[in-house]
């Protein structure tokens, strides 16, 4: 576990049941209920949902290409301070932007200069060739992630890699959340992690995730389309003047699930007009099915007659 969070000591992981639970874990130990926890515009839809059960306020912190920026951060711990602040700079969920080094410098530069710790959110990194932001935070950041989907959804263990002045906090909070794994899930982590089969999942699932991009970018040709070299989803900003809901409605009667921006948003003013596209689910050649019809349905628009769907 501690090689697949990227650190040497085996002694800062902690486990939790999945992935969520372990984020869960992190922010209940580092923000109190009232308390206020720094995102990015976009985030992890699950996350919106666990901050409300923690009573905790999500403050976007205002991004630009390369990902947030350390002044809008720095201007919304001013305003009032953030209990810590929850990223994801490694394939970010739902845009698929991997912040780059430069920015990556500064965030750090800037959280350290703040006093805010970090809370890392890696789940997708095993399709990414970027170490943990974290990295350049040794004694302030939390790296969270799971075997979810780099393996199975069946085998959700989470992992924390927690500093020394940060280990009892979260591992209390762990505790008390009875967020920890079963013993079968623990043990079969583990042993799969142990024995290389973890390692071979994830290369296989790297092959296999470049090939449902290439093949989105292709079906897409023309659309503003946003993904990760290797993506399992990807972000499409709709032309005018589709609305991103009516987009998802009339995208489900054709038979097609996709997920408008609002769910992503955590500021009710910034409602993008654009959809995430997951990639993993279908066969290939269905995948490619889907696409071209989200592609025509786009180059109709909200107002033409809607053509048959999948049968």
């Amino acid at each position: 576990a501690a090689a697949l969070l990227g650190i040497a000591d085996p002694d800062a992981v902690l486990f939790a049941a999945n992935g969520r639970q372990a984020v869960a874990g992190a922010v209940a130990a580092l923000v109190p209920p009232g308390g206020r926890l720094g995102v990015e515009p976009l985030t992890y839809p699950v996350v919106k949902g666990l901050l409300a059960r923690l009573g905790v306020r999500a403050v976007p912190i205002a991004s630009d290409g390369d990902g947030p920026r350390p002044d809008a951060l720095a201007e919304a711990h001013r305003r009032a301070p953030l209990g810590a602040v929850y990223l994801q700079p490694a394939l970010h969920n739902p845009t698929g932007l991997t912040v780059p080094p430069g920015r990556r410098g500064a965030l750090a530069g800037t959280l350290a200069e703040l006093g805010v710790p970090l809370v890392e959110d890696r789940v997708w990194s095993f399709l990414a060739d970027t170490s943990p932001l974290a990295d350049l935070l040794p004694e302030s950041a939390i790296v969270v992630d799971s075997l979810s989907k780099r393996v199975s959804p069946g085998l959700t263990t989470g992992f924390l890699a927690v500093p020394r002045a940060l280990r009892g906090r979260v591992a209390e909070t762990l505790r008390a959340g009875a967020w920890a794994p079963t013993g079968y899930a623990l043990e079969a982590a583990t042993e799969w992690l142990a024995d290389g089969t973890v390692a071979a999942l994830a290369e296989a699932k790297r092959r296999d995730a470049a090939a449902r991009r290439s093949l989105a970018l292709e079906r897409l040709e023309g659309f503003t389309v946003s993904a990760a070299p290797r993506s399992y989803f990807c972000w499409w900003e709709l032309p005018a003047p589709w609305r991103a809901e009516a987009f998802a409605g009339a995208a489900a009667r054709l038979g097609v699930t996709v997920t408008p921006g609002a769910v992503f948003a955590t500021a009710p003013d910034a409602t993008p007009a654009a959809v995430r596209l997951g990639l993993a689910s279908p066969s290939h050649a269905g995948l490619a099915r889907s696409l071209d019809l989200l592609a025509d349905l786009a180059r109709r628009g909200p107002d033409a007659p809607e053509a048959p769907g999948r049968r």
